[in-house]
């Protein structure tokens, strides 16, 4: 089974950068080229459920949170010149409760939209 996510492979490269980990250190662990790794960030190979799950394992995610990342989590997004961005001292553990709400909020989005279809697709 291979794993097609929009902007997977970028969440993937935003949390490898958080964390403070090279592109060739992943791919040691993930025991592949840095090349092919980039390929996986680039979003230019397809990438399967096992993958997915060591790289999570790397990282210190599950799957979910990588596929549902949002940096806005992890960075206080504002506009506002004189205050810098701020960053959450709290990384795994908010990250995971805050990652797992956007994940149950996002799929009670898409049980609504189904069941609006469902009902268009009725009439």
């Amino acid at each position: 089974m291979y794993f097609c996510a929009v902007n997977v492979g970028e969440n993937i490269r935003k949390l490898r950068e958080l964390k403070g980990y090279s592109q060739e250190y992943m791919a040691v662990k993930l025991k592949m080229s840095q090349r092919n790794y980039s390929r996986i960030e680039k979003e230019e190979s397809k990438l399967d459920l096992q993958k997915l799950q060591q790289i999570g394992e790397i990282l210190e995610v599950t799957p979910v949170q990588l596929i549902g990342f949002d940096d806005r989590i992890i960075f206080n997004q504002n506009n506002n010149k004189e205050a810098p961005n701020i960053y959450n001292n709290h990384f795994p553990e908010k990250m995971h409760r805050l990652l797992q709400e956007q994940y149950e909020k996002r799929i009670k989005q898409l049980e609504d939209e189904v069941a609006f279809l469902r009902t268009l697709v009725e009439k």
